[in-house]
């Protein structure tokens, strides 16, 4: 899809980080987007910064777990546009805690948005795709904690693997029926967002029990991710890659050459090539 010009685009969690740097990016390249966010605040910041650089948006406060609220955004969208041409399914939520102590409610939360957001993205964005038999694009924010393993870090590893492979799944699909819609899963490296600050968007029923979660390990994966995360990529600079994965109709959006996210990928293919035991090789960080 190389034509992005007053083609339209949907951005889940759109508020802050990547979701705003993709926002940015496709309004600089005459794009008209569809914002979605939990984040009322940080989503309309957004949409007062894509206006302000002369691109037409909307603003849909949605959470992506619920499919009800996916739908009203696919309704908005083509309310106001009467199309959609790229879809980021980007929303994403990170909890920490060894897997066997990490309460239920981090589970039901990390899955609901990195997981079934994506689920109800796809089902919600992509018949209207199909449908309209012109070039389109998916892309799925994944992780490189998708091709790697991280300790203390199950709910949201297990998360960003699911996306992995239901965007490969979803390629497939796709090139078997000819459809002209690209796909590509965006794998970052760590990236300067607030995604170490994520429990400030928890839903109320979803909130950790005093004595939840107690522990050490608790507290230091989530400070290391947020010292992790201060030290990041820019978020321009991935969505710099997505714009050119979209043109380039690439699937995997990886970081660059040098990164030390890619060796830990390689030590956990090698590991799985030789049928060895798994290695510990993830440099620190998150999404």
């Amino acid at each position: 899809m190389r034509e992005l010009r007053e083609r339209v685009a949907v951005v889940t969690g759109a508020a802050s980080g990547i979701g705003r740097a993709l926002a940015e990016a496709f309004a600089a390249e005459g794009m008209k987007l569809a914002l979605a966010d939990v984040d009322a605040a940080g989503l309309a910041e957004t949409e007062r910064a894509v206006r302000a650089a002369g691109a037409p948006a909307v603003a849909v406060p949605t959470d992506v777990a619920r499919a009800d609220a996916v739908s009203a955004l696919a309704e908005r969208t083509l309310e106001a546009f009467g199309a959609v041409h790229v879809v980021c399914n980007n929303a994403g939520v990170f909890a920490a805690g060894p897997s066997w102590q990490a309460p239920l409610a981090d589970y039901e939360w990390v899955l609901g948005v990195n997981v079934f957001g994506v689920i109800h993205g796809i089902r919600t964005f992509v018949p209207i795709l199909l449908a309209q038999g012109t070039p389109g694009h998916v892309v799925n924010t994944a992780s490189m904690a998708a091709l790697t393993s991280m300790p203390l870090t199950a709910a949201y590893t297990a998360s960003k693997h699911a996306v992995l492979a239901l965007s490969e799944t979803l390629y497939h699909e796709l090139r078997g029926r000819g459809a002209p819609i690209g796909v590509s899963a965006l794998c970052p490296e760590a990236v300067a967002t607030g995604i170490g600050r994520s429990e400030r968007i928890r839903p109320v029923h979803l909130r950790r029990k005093a004595g939840g979660a107690e522990g050490p390990e608790f507290a230091l994966v989530e400070e290391a991710i947020r010292g992790a995360v201060a030290e990041g990529t820019p978020p321009a600079r991935i969505a710099a890659r997505v714009v050119r994965a979209i043109r380039e109709e690439r699937f995997y959006v990886l970081p660059d050459d040098d990164d030390p996210w890619l060796a830990a990928c390689d030590a956990r293919l090698e590991d799985l090539r030789r049928r060895r035991n798994p290695t510990l090789a993830v440099p620190g960080g998150a999404r």
